[in-house]
């Protein structure tokens, strides 16, 4: 390639000198006496002519030598001077490629390798950002198995029975009890507070004479009624008296009448005695007092807030679906479900059982209720305080062929992202929750599939079909 440069360059430079001294000489030969071959000499001749120009004849061969220089040059720069669309990458010998599907569209060859050469460069960087853009989304294995359901409800502990004490008997109070206080624990029939119970003291004595009385008269009558029996016999009358009167039947009847009535006054002013100590109706909680020492009392004035300390009850609203969950249960028999309580802070747990199932729904939630107890709620070493919010969560039945996903897997939608093992493309179903616990979802697995990779959180710009890398997190059973 060298030897056949520097022959074209020896060939051009030597024709380009033989054609220039020709013209030389052809232009020497034409002027007249004077004018000298260079350019001096040319200049002094036109001069001679008063500066009017003079125009040297052409000659055709000089022309034609000429032309033939400026095409030689021409193929020179071709050979020697390639584009560095065409030069680079070419092999020593090979010959330079023209593009004449530009020159065929009327398109110049410098633009159209412009143009080929920007399309291939975007092809190239799409290719190669296609694999490098691939994200990557965060999977888990998961495959059909059987679970113990755990139904999670709410609900707040309360005392069986919650009660307003009010006073029976009127009277000004004059003592207190010193455990009549808020908060303190009170034993069933213990006094908190005592009535001025003179009146009551005398009432009772009045009744008890006037039953006395009432009972000496029913004895005196009955030995009447026997005497009248005796002497109605010994008069050999046969048959009944006319009048029952005779006999004293009903004076008898009156006397018993009165001492029934006796009995009665004598009971109630024991009742009204009694109820001058203000006593625990059942083994009860001071939640609140409303009287004071010297205050003056009448019947119905309230005296104190008293919750039964003996159970705490926590009634738990549930959804049907979470019905279905629970075993069944007899109507009219106590449920043996285990039941765990935490409170909101999730130090303190307790154990309960379900008490009682109610059987009706309710008008706002549409919900039913299960009623859970704990025994002596107060002694125990972590108390429940009546009032406390918990967390129940009851042991349901057993529930086959279910996939264990993270809560998060399943979107605003309520739908289910998942990868396909065989082509890594993104698709999505919607599922039945049939319960969450403690961070995952229990679900029913996709129609026809036995285990899947399920994305742990998609996005919501997620697209069905979408190309994906999957990394694998963990195993949903796990």
């Amino acid at each position: 390639m060298n030897k056949k440069k520097i022959i074209v360059t020896l060939g051009a430079a030597m024709t380009i000198v033989i054609a220039i001294l020709y013209t030389m000489s052809q232009l020497g030969g034409s002027g007249g006496p004077g004018m000298g071959p260079g350019p001096k000499g040319g200049k002094e001749g036109r001069a001679g002519k008063g500066n009017q120009e003079i125009s040297a004849p052409r000659n055709a061969n000089a022309e034609k030598a000429i032309t033939q220089v400026e095409a030689q040059r021409g193929v020179e720069q071709t050979v020697l001077a390639p584009t560095d669309e065409q030069g680079e990458g070419r092999q020593p010998g090979e010959r330079p490629h023209r593009d004449m599907s530009s020159q065929k569209s009327g398109q110049k060859p410098d633009q159209s390798q412009n143009q080929n050469g920007a399309k291939s460069a975007a092809n190239n960087q799409t290719a190669g950002s296609s694999s490098a853009d691939v994200a990557e989304v965060g999977v888990v294995e998961v495959y059909p198995t059987t679970y113990n359901a755990k139904v999670k409800g709410y609900g707040q502990a309360s005392a069986t029975h919650m009660l307003t004490l009010s006073a029976q008997v009127s009277g000004q109070i004059t003592e207190l009890s010193p455990r009549f206080e808020t908060g303190a624990l009170l034993n069933k029939g213990e006094v908190m507070a005592y009535v001025d119970n003179t009146d009551y003291r005398q009432a009772l004595a009045a009744a008890e004479a006037t039953y006395e009385t009432a009972f000496v008269a029913l004895e005196e009558e009955r030995l009447q009624g026997l005497q009248a029996q005796d002497e109605w016999t010994r008069s050999g009358l046969t048959g009944e008296p006319e009048s029952a009167l005779v006999l004293r039947a009903p004076q008898l009847k009156s006397a018993q009448a009165a001492l029934r009535e006796a009995e009665q006054n004598v009971a109630a002013a024991k009742r009204d005695l009694a109820f001058a100590n203000i006593s625990a109706p059942f083994n009860a909680l001071v939640v609140s007092r409303s009287i004071q020492p010297g205050s003056y009392v009448q019947v119905g004035t309230e005296v104190a807030g008293l919750y039964s300390a003996d159970v705490a009850e926590i009634s738990i609203p549930l959804s049907p679906s979470q019905w279905a969950q629970l075993p069944q249960a007899q109507v009219g028999e106590k449920p043996d479900w285990k039941v765990q309580l935490t409170d909101t802070t999730g130090e303190h747990q307790w154990l309960a059982s379900i008490e009682r199932i109610e059987l009706h729904q309710d008008e706002d939630t549409r919900q039913r209720r299960a009623v859970a107890v704990v025994e002596r709620p107060l002694s125990l070493a972590s108390p429940l305080y009546f009032g406390t919010f918990l967390v129940a969560e009851i042991e349901g039945r057993d529930l086959d062929n279910v996939w264990k996903v993270p809560s998060s897997a399943i979107s605003q939608k309520q739908e289910v992202w998942f990868v396909a093992p065989d082509t890594n493309l993104l698709n999505k179903f919607t599922p039945t929750v049939l319960f969450e616990y403690e961070g995952f979802a229990y679900i029913t697995p996709m129609a026809g599939a036995n285990q899947a990779l399920i994305v742990a959180r998609p996005l919501n710009n997620y697209l069905v079909n979408t190309l994906v890398k999957p990394v694998v997190e963990g195993n949903g059973n796990e």
